[in-house]
This record gives C-alpha cells, structure tokens and sequence, in this order.
C-alpha cells in the first residue's frame, strides 16, 4: 500500500513539473520589399497568448524615450499594459509630443530643454507617437497583455518561453500590411520545444511617412516655429 502511493505521489509531483516547465518557442519573421529581403528584420513583435485560459499580464513598468537630435530614441518600446513611459526633452528647443491615431490617445503640450513627462498606457497594442513641432519625429509604443512576447532583432530571430499549453499566436510590425498580420494569426500548441513556420511579412508604408499634426492639419513645413529655448 505504501509502495503504491509513493508511485502515485511520484506521478503526480513528475506530472506537476512537466506543467510548470516552460519550453521554447522559436522562429523567424521574413520582412521583404520589393521582393527583396531587407537588411534589417527587427521591430516585429510575437505574442502568444493562452487559449482558454485568464491572462496574467507582466508586472507594469516605466520604460523611456527621449527626444534627442529630433528623433525619439528608441523608436520602438514594448511595454506591459499598465506600464508608464517618460518622455524626456534633451533638445535645447521645445517639443510637444502626442499620439491620436490609435492605442493611448494624449497630448503633453510644449514643453522645454531638460524636462520630462510621463504618460501610462492602459490600452493594449500600438500608440503612433509624433511630435507636433517636428514631422519628422515618429516612433512606436505597443502594450502588450500577454507575459508571452518577444521583438525580433536585425535577422529576424525570436524566442518565447511558455509552459505547455496551447496559444494565439499574433504578430505586429509597424510597416506591415492589415493582410499580412492577419494571415499570420494562428493557434500553437506546445508540448514541448516547439520551431513555428517562417512568418512573411511585405513591407508597406508606415503611418508615419504621411502624418497629420494633432489637429488633423498637415504640417506647415514653411513656417514652422523652431520654439528654441533661449
């Protein structure tokens, strides 16, 4: 009797274990233009999310993008929903920084050299960021909801580690088509380490090549104020 529940609690602790190990889910995202593979295939993001099951996000965070030579750096920053991003101002002229176009809507107004503002992001997917001084200024701010994601790097290449189960896997990429995002959603099960099919992207024009300012008005390039600081 005793040898028989010992085997039993063995299972149970094996069976324990093997649903709380994670394994590895790997692949790699294909970005080509003009037919032309491009040199640099970072900046998509794969989340896979549990089917079935509740959702527990990452922990919120604050995470930065500064405005430095007219650019947001980094361009692209992925955070859980909930987190917070400051925004600070390392120009020695003002900025004003907004997005209106989907994800967290906000307007930080001009502020000036050696100041920063904080923004939370509560709604999950992306945030297109500009700066209404400067057309030229555009980056990306994604929540994500599931604890499951990564961002490819310049070849491509991502790793997710999930415990088993079976996920929705989605995929986001600033210059991808509406087409090819949702072509690539589908459902993984993981077993074990799991090496999903190479996912093709065709690059497009981003939102950010045609923007409008934050009153929907197109820039005036001409007599546009340079609000530099004194």
């Amino acid at each position: 009797m005793h040898r028989r529940i010992a085997i039993l609690a063995g299972i149970i602790l094996i069976a324990t274990f093997a649903m709380a190990q994670n394994f590895e889910v790997t692949g790699s995202v294909d970005i080509t233009e003009h037919e032309q593979k491009v040199s640099d295939e970072s900046g998509a993001i794969v989340q896979l999310t549990p089917v079935g099951g509740d959702v527990v996000p990452a922990s919120p965070r604050t995470a930065r993008m500064t405005q430095k030579d007219k650019r947001f750096d980094p361009h692209l920053v992925v955070i859980p929903v909930g987190s917070s991003v400051e925004f600070p101002n390392k120009d020695p002229f003002f900025h004003n920084v907004f997005s209106v176009y989907q994800g967290t809507k906000f307007d930080l107004g001009l502020y000036e050299a050696g100041t920063s503002k904080t923004v939370r992001f509560s709604r999950p997917g992306p945030s297109f960021i500009f700066c209404n001084v400067h057309p030229e200024m555009s980056a990306v701010i994604f929540s994500v909801k599931s604890p499951y994601y990564a961002v490819t790097g310049p070849g491509g290449t991502f790793t997710v580690s999930v415990p088993a189960g079976e996920y929705s896997m989605t995929v986001w990429y600033e210059r991808a088509r509406a087409e090819d995002l949702q072509r690539l959603s589908s459902t993984v099960r993981v077993t074990g380490a799991t090496r999903v099919a190479t996912l093709a992207i065709t690059q497009s024009p981003s939102l950010a090549m045609n923007h409008k300012n934050k009153y929907g008005r197109d820039y005036d390039h001409e007599h546009a104020p340079s609000y530099k600081v004194p």
